[in-house]
């Protein structure tokens, strides 16, 4: 299959013409986003963790794991307003930069506030929170998810100034298969995953069994993906090591030894831990997208018969290919939530 070539999309997005794009049905989920508004998509329950920015990072890391959550809305109490979003990323962060060795204690990680922390945690993530209106379309959430390179969106209500929720892939993608049923299926998804190009093929980020945790960092640092297959000598994937395992560590205390191999690393994780998915060349985009929907997780590692990796389809990638890619509406324009927007004080939190 020839390359399929890239297109200008929206204020310097470039994306994949994929096959889905050409097809007469192709639009049929992005009119489906178009015309559902976030608030559709918010849960009739769910947790909802807010830090302030004066809580210890430690403490606030500790408090993601003991929630479940792996991101909360930052308070500062000064400006009465959020300033931004405490992820798994940050931990990352922190750990990548200023790990030394077992022996010597991770100072900015057990001494100092979030606050203190900011401007070292900038350098990595946007320096406004970028959020969404609750009346705001999904296509927009879809576009600003992608556009920004971020996979959590808060939901904040203009009126009250509250974040209602924090939307992420998962959730819209899950949104879509339980209620685009009520829509005709296009008929692109009876393609297979080879034919319509979805997803990364090229410098796939994998690492050895024998590679240490800090040599997953680096990797998540740099190559600034979510997750890692873990592969032996021949390339065949033994596991996935995901960001979220980062975060598990401080709930064993053990963020301080990083010199762990991976396959150390891996046995010794909780047993709820996203698992290694697959999909195969010759299964359908149907397929593909029931699979990660209904297991719930961020990606699928494509594999040929052997199991050697040959690419990984996410949340994103099917995301941009569904919806954004076969649409050119105006461009949307994002909240940017600024401190100009908040001289009052902010509802109850």
């Amino acid at each position: 299959m020839e390359p399929l070539p890239e297109v200008p999309f929206m204020d310097g997005l470039t994306m994949k013409e994929t096959a889905p794009a050409s097809a007469p049905d192709a639009n049929v989920y992005t009119k489906f986003m178009m015309n559902h508004c976030c608030y559709d998509a918010i849960p009739t329950s769910s947790k909802l963790v807010i830090f302030d920015t004066t809580l210890q990072v430690k403490k606030a890391f500790f408090a993601l794991v003991a929630n479940g959550v792996r991101a909360a809305p930052l308070w500062d109490n000064k400006l009465q307003c959020f300033v931004g979003m405490l992820t798994i990323t940050d931990f990352i962060n922190i750990l990548h930069r200023y790990w030394q060795s077992p022996l010597v204690e991770i100072y900015e990680l057990e001494k100092h506030k979030i606050e203190e922390c900011r401007e070292e945690l900038l350098k990595y993530s946007n320096h406004t929170l970028i959020s969404i209106t609750p009346d705001s379309s999904l296509f927009d959430a879809i576009y600003s998810l992608l556009k920004y390179k971020i996979h959590r969106l808060p939901v904040i209500d203009p009126e009250s100034g509250n974040v209602l929720h924090i939307l992420t892939h998962k959730r819209i993608l899950k949104f879509l298969h339980i209620f685009g049923t009520m829509i005709p299926k296009p008929r692109y998804l009876q393609k297979r995953i080879e034919e319509v190009d979805i997803g990364t093929f090229k410098r796939i980020a994998t690492i050895q069994e024998t590679a240490t945790v800090y040599d997953a960092l680096a990797i998540f640092v740099e190559r600034r993906v979510s997750a890692l297959p873990v592969v032996n000598e021949e390339g065949k994937v033994k596991a996935l090591y995901s960001r979220f395992d980062v975060i598990n560590l401080a709930a064993q205390k053990n963020y301080n030894n990083l010199n762990m191999t991976m396959q150390e690393a891996i046995s010794s994780r909780a047993c709820c831990v996203e698992g290694v998915l697959k999909c195969y060349p010759h299964e359908t985009l149907e397929t593909i997208i029931d699979r990660i929907a209904k297991a719930e997780v961020h990606r699928l590692v494509l594999v040929d018969k052997d199991d050697v990796v040959g690419g990984i389809v996410s949340l994103s990638d099917l995301l941009q290919a569904l919806v954004l890619t076969p649409a050119a509406p105006p461009q949307p324009q994002p909240q940017r939530f600024r401190k100009e927007q908040t001289e009052e004080k902010l509802g109850d939190l």
